[in-house]
């Protein structure tokens, strides 16, 4: 595809063209929102709420650094798009073939395994509130076959309508019951300006700043926004508020989980062990609320899991059969052939991601490939953060369009960051 060129989504663009103004731009919050119900799994859910259970609040600020760290990668994606007309598969494979080797090798272990891992965590949400209806693993399966006829049957539209109900069931249950809990808006205030590492909470504040918003699914945004026809660099300034409100949004789900282990479990010491013990902590909040308010939670827990597998497999399959179409230097006027939910390279991709990784729900995950899987998606978020900042700040981004001070040090910490956050990954793994 030739600088500049421009691939068109189908979502509809209205006359005027790209609205004006933070208000305006308002009403066309959409991929914000994919963002943030696909960003916030089981797993982060549990490295918020294990940090809440082991140091209070003091690390609501580790909350906000991840949500900025996450917001300037994922708008350094949405300009490359919007101001070259490229994808992001483009800018790698501009790079060298490296880079797109990288990925794609990636991108199937990552998906084989989220595979299994993803749907486990809703057919246990599930599995707590409808005990002995079905065993774990049927639920499990139901799981993924649904997320594989939703985004492979459905269309963009009703994807984004579904993971908006997945954001009202998680913001009403989770920020609700973290609202009841009544916390202390002092020290949350305090904890969200002065940054505040008590001993052994190092590794705890890392998680969590990873854990704001996702990891491949970042680079599936563009696709979204495509989607709604934000291909020119007049929407811009829309993705920006978009993105903005989807990691408010993101923020405010991770700080209600920070409260909840706080006022929950801080103070008897209790803690949680992963995510069975997620499930667990619906028994003291139905001992205090009810147990309308310990299904609640389960109901926002399930949300956050089943949101997760949907984003992904659409992200997932968009991200796959670009790559194909990259790799085969499909031009952008048959771009339409790849980037469509009724492509053979994006349902084959759907297939894979839901098929296959059932076998792991017998068998076990293997040792082997949980190394290689935990060893590559270490250096994934370094890799998006170094790639963004040499795309950006090239010739490949017109002029006006490139970085400026502000999103530099913002990739150059997000670098930095999750460089160390990787290490610490590898190092466990190995």
């Amino acid at each position: 595809m030739s600088e500049g060129s421009e691939v068109r989504g189908r979502g509809e663009v209205p006359a005027s063209g790209a609205p004006r103004g933070f208000a305006r731009s308002l009403k066309y919050v959409g991929p914000g929102l994919v963002v943030a119900a696909t960003g916030v799994g089981a797993g982060d859910m549990v490295s918020s709420l294990s940090a809440g259970t082991g140091f209070g609040t003091v690390l609501v600020w580790a909350v906000v650094l991840g949500a900025v760290l996450k917001f300037a990668l994922t708008e350094g994606l949405g300009r490359w798009y919007m101001a070259t007309g490229r994808t992001i598969l483009e800018g790698w494979k501009s790079l060298g073939k490296w880079a797109t080797v990288y990925f794609g090798v990636y991108l199937m272990i990552v998906t084989f395994v989220f595979g299994a891992a993803a749907v486990s965590s809703s057919a246990l949400a599930v599995t707590a509130m409808l005990p002995g209806v079905l065993p774990l693993w049927a639920w499990a399966v139901l799981h993924g076959v649904a997320g594989f006829l939703v985004v492979g049957f459905g269309r963009y539209k009703l994807f984004e309508r579904v993971m908006e109900v997945f954001v009202g069931l998680m913001f009403i249950t989770v920020v609700g019951l973290a609202a009841l809990l009544a916390p202390n808006l002092g020290e949350l205030a305090l904890g969200t300006v002065v940054p505040r590492i008590p001993d052994g909470s190092l590794l705890y504040a890392l998680a969590i700043i990873g854990g704001v918003g996702g990891t491949f699914t970042l680079a599936s945004y563009p696709y979204w926004a495509r989607e709604r026809g934000w291909s020119r660099p007049e929407w811009i300034p829309t993705m920006r508020v978009d993105i903005g409100v989807g990691y408010v949004v993101t923020g405010l789900f991770m700080v209600a989980m920070l409260v909840i282990g706080a006022e929950l479990l801080f103070a008897s010491g209790e803690g949680i062990e992963g995510e069975s013990g997620l499930v667990a902590l619906s028994d003291p909040i139905s001992a205090r609320f009810g147990g309308v308010a310990g299904a609640m939670f389960l109901v926002g827990f399930w949300a956050a899991a089943t949101s997760s597998i949907f984003g992904a497999w659409n992200g997932g399959a968009y991200l796959f059969a670009d790559l194909v179409r990259t790799m085969k230097n499909v031009p952008d006027e048959r771009a339409g052939e790849y980037l469509s939910e009724k492509s053979l390279w994006f349902r084959g991709f759907l297939a894979w991601m839901t098929f296959p990784p059932m076998v792991l729900l017998a068998l076990g995950q293997p040792v082997l490939l949980i190394i290689i899987y935990a060893s590559l998606g270490a250096l994934f978020m370094p890799f998006l953060a170094l790639t963004l900042l040499w795309l950006l700040n090239s010739s490949r981004t017109p002029r006006e369009h490139r970085s400026g001070w502000l999103s530099n040090v913002a990739l150059g910490g997000s670098l930095l960051l999750f460089a160390v956050l990787g290490a610490n990954e590898l190092t466990g793994a190995l």
